[in-house]
């Protein structure tokens, strides 16, 4: 057996022959265009539409977060700053493929110029350039592969447009070389339950038609396992199912320690799956999927329908106002100006402190979307908060409207080192990890290269959420986290112990977190926290953690 270490970021266990995708898109020749230049600009368009109508179309049939994210790339295909560069090209004299190509390519290494693809999600962009030039020449895009067998499929990376094309009931895992924890292709696969393990070097190597095992729990790629290894994989997994089978009701730690269990969601259609997988609450109500595919702002009573439809499902509902910018560009909320990198720009609050009307006109919204309901319903917070002014000036635009729970996210790592000045000024915090990991250690999340540092388990990220939620304690509010490091059972026990009060993930990973609260005592849970907190490595740190509960090995994680 010959095996092979990746980050398991869907857990469960796939075992089959191996499917490899691989393939690419040529980059399009660079000669002179010398034909009908106006056709050829028409041709360009009109392959960017097709290929918005296809990640649209896909999007449909999908639905929940795989929807949102591939909506998002149709905006990409028909941005019109894109379209205008890809006419300039053409008149320049470049043929159609060839101008799409340096189109994208300009876009792609200003991260965004004019506010437009600002780049935690280069992979996205990257797949509606190659889906559009693919179309231009001729050529086939490398796809999820037709079989009636039961597969592993192992690729380079996998786009959410091919991710959302795969049949859970053929492809039992998949692998990939390159990739990291929080990038799209690590959160659909949770959302779809598919078993799937990233940044998995050397994972190309195996060859077609190899029998594998694939565990995205532990993260382990094996090639040609025994069956005692197999039987091994597959005893842990049924370990999982019955913890979460027996884990019912609010979450809560083994003695009763309450850690409410709350959902992401971008809209009513998560309602369902959010109910079924035992939500508590909406953690995370992504507001700006109602106004991403808008020339306008929607209307107050659209939006009202839609904030209506969450808070009269669930007891509890915190809501993030508008977090546009970076990779949620919005026509009608341009930057001031050009950004080198967005990311660090006008993005979150700081874009609606300069567009004050689009801010008022979402909170007068969600205050008439909870009228006649309980006064502590709706929670509504800001994203991109630096300081204590901040926190004031949106607390204070809360309480204009009526809406009695403010909050903000902290995502800025100047927020979590002065998170005691911002606890006077709001009710309640939500630790965005997400963001959070992406400023503390500088990286890009799509950069396989850089998995290492973008790895929740780093000790640095550990204090400054640990350091948040004594803050939050000591001033009497709620610390939640809505990043997608709640989704991890080992690290949602950490979590608890560092003082954090609910979590929030995406519906499917609901359960098994709520199996490994209720098998371990909060004091285990404050142990692991110490524990990993006192490691100096990621690794060494989650080892730590796991080694302070012991039920984990009876859950199979």
């Amino acid at each position: 057996m010959r095996e092979f270490t990746g980050t398991g970021v869907s857990p469960g266990v796939g075992v089959g022959r191996v499917r490899v995708m691989t393939g690419s898109v040529p980059v399009p020749p660079a000669e002179p265009f010398t034909g009908d230049r106006v056709a050829e600009t028409a041709r360009a368009l009109a392959a960017l539409e097709e290929v918005a109508r296809e990640l649209e179309s896909r999007a449909t049939a999908v639905g929940g977060e795989a929807h949102d994210v591939l909506s998002a790339q149709a905006l990409m295909a028909r941005d019109p700053d894109l379209a205008g560069e890809v006419t300039v090209g053409v008149s320049a004299g470049l043929s159609a493929a060839r101008a799409v190509y340096e189109s994208f390519g300009f876009y792609r290494e200003l991260l965004g110029g004019s506010g437009a693809y600002i780049s935690a999600r280069v992979a996205d962009l990257d797949d509606v350039r190659d889906r559009t030039v693919a179309r231009l020449m001729a050529f086939a895009v490398p796809g999820v592969p037709e079989t009636d067998e039961r597969y592993v499929l192992i690729t380079q990376d996998l786009s959410p447009a091919d991710l959302a094309l795969l049949d859970p009931a053929q492809c039992v895992a998949f692998v990939t070389e390159e990739g990291g924890p929080i990038g799209h292709t690590a959160i659909l696969a949770r959302a779809m339950g598919i078993p799937a393990i990233v940044a998995c070097a050397g994972a190309l190597e195996v060859p077609d038609g190899a029998y594998v095992l694939a565990d995205g729990a532990s993260g382990t790629l094996v090639l040609e396992p025994d069956p005692a290894r197999v039987e091994r994989a597959r005893a842990a997994e049924k370990a999982r199912a019955e913890a979460v089978g027996s884990a019912t009701g609010p979450g809560r730690t083994k003695d009763g320690h309450p850690v409410p269990l709350l959902a992401n969601v971008g809209g009513p259609a998560d309602i369902e799956p959010a109910l079924r997988n035992g939500a508590e609450g909406v953690g995370l109500f992504r507001s700006e999927y109602l106004f991403l595919d808008e020339a306008v702002p929607p209307s107050e009573e659209q939006q009202i329908a839609a904030y209506r439809a969450v808070l009269e499902a669930f007891p509890r509902v915190v809501v993030r106002v508008l977090d546009a910018g970076a990779d949620k560009p919005l026509s009608f909320l341009p930057p001031a100006a050009v950004e080198p990198n967005p990311a660090l720009g006008e993005r979150g609050l700081r874009l609606l402190r300069r567009h004050p009307e689009v801010l008022k006109g979402q909170l007068k919204a969600l205050a008439r979307a909870a009228e006649g309901l309980p006064a502590d319903r709706l929670r509504v917070m800001a994203p991109m908060v630096t300081d204590a002014e901040e926190a004031r000036v949106f607390t204070r635009a809360c309480r204009d409207v009526g809406i009695q729970q403010a909050g903000i996210m902290i995502e800025v790592p100047a927020a979590a080192v002065r998170a005691h000045d911002i606890a006077e000024e709001v009710d309640f915090f939500s630790l965005g990890t997400n963001d959070l990991a992406q400023y503390v250690f500088a990286v890009d999340r799509q950069v396989s290269s850089l998995t290492r540092l973008q790895n929740p388990w780093r000790p640095a990220l550990l204090d400054l959420m640990a350091h948040a939620a004594r803050a939050a304690t000591e001033a009497g509010k709620g610390c939640g986290v809505c990043g997608e490091a709640a989704a991890d059972p080992v690290m949602a026990c950490v979590l608890a112990g560092l003082g954090v009060t609910s979590l929030s993930m995406s519906s499917p990973s609901l359960p098994l977190v709520r199996a490994a609260l209720a098998a371990h005592t909060y004091a285990e849970c404050q142990e692991a926290a110490r524990a990993a907190r006192a490691a100096r490595t990621a690794g060494d740190a989650r080892a730590a953690a796991r080694a302070a509960l012991p039920a984990l090995e009876t859950l199979g994680l």
